[in-house]
C-alpha cells in the first residue's frame, strides 16, 4: 500500500480553506467515490499555516498510473502542490477490519513517486 500527501501552501492563490471547503462539499468528494485500488483520501487543512491538502491511501502502484478525475484543487488554487510525496505504508489498523494489514517489510523498494516538491511553509 501506498500513501500520497499533497500540501499547497495558499498565500498566493485567491482560493481559501473555507472556499476549498465549499467546492469539496458541492462537487470534489463525488469524482474519487468510486477509483479502482484507492483505499482511502481524505482532505487536510492546516489554518494556521493556511496549507490546504489531500491524503490517498492506494492498493498498489498501478492505481497510481491509472487515468484519474481532473485535479480541480490544482485548477481552483492555480498552481501544483507546493509539497507531494509518497511513502510505503508499513502497517495500518483499521477499525473496521478484524486485523491489521501490513505492508512488505524489508524489501527496500520505494514507491514511485518519492520526489518532494518542497515542504509547505505559512506566512511566505
Amino acid at each position: 500500500m501506498i500513501a500520497t500527501i499533497s500540501w499547497w501552501n495558499l498565500d498566493r492563490s485567491a482560493q481559501t480553506i473555507e472556499s476549498l471547503r465549499g467546492y469539496l462539499h458541492g462537487e470534489g468528494v463525488a469524482p474519487w467515490e468510486a477509483i479502482a485500488g484507492m483505499r482511502t483520501k481524505f482532505w487536510i487543512s492546516d489554518p494556521a499555516n493556511n496549507l490546504w491538502g489531500a491524503v490517498v491511501l492506494w492498493e498498489h502502484h498501478e492505481a497510481m498510473s491509472q487515468s484519474l478525475p481532473p485535479n480541480r484543487a490544482t485548477e481552483l488554487i492555480g498552481y501544483p502542490p507546493t509539497w507531494r510525496s509518497s511513502f510505503d505504508v508499513e502497517a495500518l489498523i483499521d477499525q473496521g477490519s478484524p486485523t491489521a494489514w501490513f505492508g512488505l517489510a524489508g524489501t527496500g523498494a520505494p514507491a514511485p513517486g518519492h520526489a518532494q516538491v518542497g515542504f509547505p511553509r505559512g506566512g511566505a
